[in-house]
């Protein structure tokens, strides 16, 4: 199968638009032609190095599409279905699986080389070289083949466009909030950063009934838009934040904060540790420096029963999360539409990720040609 996608050949490279070969699906495997991702900044984070990575890679792991080919044994999926993509699969067998934490599933192990999980690969260069996908998917190619549990079945009424966002930045800002803090009603909830995740971590802060949403956001018109999605007050940071969380807290500090920034280090999770409150929850979903120290006080974390909870996937279940946040848009009670800012080409793709970092966008998404 010939294919196009974005490559990264080394670390500080800008993304490369590449002719590739797609290999057939395996026994276990499903090929699928990619109709739109969402630009993560998960990707970007091979970019920089912040997530190590076996390179060549196919970017690109938040996608939605069509199943055109199964393998012999495949059951979840047939020809023809609308699927998104899982960024972890979804074995429902394993230890992890079986005791409802699909989303360190033991089948995650490895997805940093980006091969498929038999050790070859499925993307090849026009060289023959054979690489690997972005956590075994690559969805900034328009045909990838990836394990059935990776693939989640979809409604065919919804939008590829919308439909890509679950599979990662609304799953995983939304189960922050909801499972990660957990947000409970009457709550008072910061959320630091207020992207693609953080921006769903507000919607997940409202659904759970939080009294007070308060984001620390830097860029304007994004401040402004976290209201839309059901923010109480937006400020340009922590410090500015400081004032009204001891006004509405009588001093004690937040219920839960989730720090959703693009990426974070010490000091940042250490602002979002001090300003939460006594048996609160800071919730850490992003990705950033391999530094080992934090900017905490264990006296606090001690006397105060405060707790650090790491969220990979929001702690979602995908394969029953999914199909119930595609629900919960139907019935108007998320936004979808709203998240996406910008859509672009493939070959568009270094502008959307320049636009990301200048604050242009919520989301972007690249919409793929066949």
């Amino acid at each position: 199968m010939q294919a196009k996608g974005a490559v990264l050949h080394e670390v500080g490279d800008t993304w490369v638009i590449e002719d590739l070969n797609v290999g057939e699906p395996g026994d276990n495997e499903v090929l699928v032609q990619v109709m739109a991702s969402g630009l993560c900044h998960s990707d970007d984070h091979f970019v920089t190095g912040d997530i190590p990575a076996t390179l060549p890679v196919v970017g690109g792991h938040e996608g939605a599409g069509v199943v055109v080919k199964v393998g012999s044994k495949v059951t979840r999926v047939a020809p023809g279905d609308h699927v998104a993509t899982l960024f972890i699969p979804a074995c429902g067998v394993c230890k992890y699986c079986a005791r409802g934490m699909s989303y360190i599933c033991n089948n995650g192990a490895g997805m940093e080389h980006g091969l498929a999980m038999d050790g070859t690969a499925r993307f090849f260069l026009s060289d023959g070289r054979g690489i690997g996908g972005s956590t075994r998917l690559g969805t900034f190619a328009n045909y990838l083949v990836c394990h059935e549990t990776q693939t989640v079945k979809l409604p065919r009424e919804i939008p590829f466009d919308l439909a890509c966002l679950v599979s990662c930045g609304v799953a995983t800002g939304y189960g922050a909030a909801v499972y990660g803090g957990p947000v409970r009603p009457g709550d008072v909830v910061l959320i630091m950063g207020v992207g693609g995740v953080g921006m769903n971590a507000v919607q997940g802060a409202r659904l759970a009934g939080a009294d007070h949403i308060l984001v620390a956001e830097p860029v304007d018109w994004k401040r402004e838009a976290s209201l839309n999605f059901g923010a109480t007050e937006a400020f340009a940071s922590v410090d500015e934040a400081r004032g009204r969380i001891a006004e509405l807290t009588n001093g004690q500090g937040v219920d839960v904060s989730i720090c959703a920034v693009g990426r974070v280090d010490g000091d940042a999770l250490g602002q979002a540790f001090e300003v939460t409150g006594k048996a609160g929850t800071c919730v850490l979903l992003a990705v950033g420096s391999h530094e080992k120290s934090l900017s905490i006080s264990p006296q606090d974390l001690t006397n105060f029963s405060k707790r650090i909870q790491g969220v990979l996937y929001g702690l979602c279940n995908p394969v029953v999360d999914i199909p119930m946040l595609l629900r919960m848009y139907q019935e108007k009670r998320i936004k979808l539409d709203e998240l996406v800012t910008t859509r672009y080409s493939l070959d568009e793709i270094n502008q959307a990720y320049a636009d990301m970092h200048a604050g242009r966008n919520i989301r972007g998404v690249v919409m793929h040609t066949h």
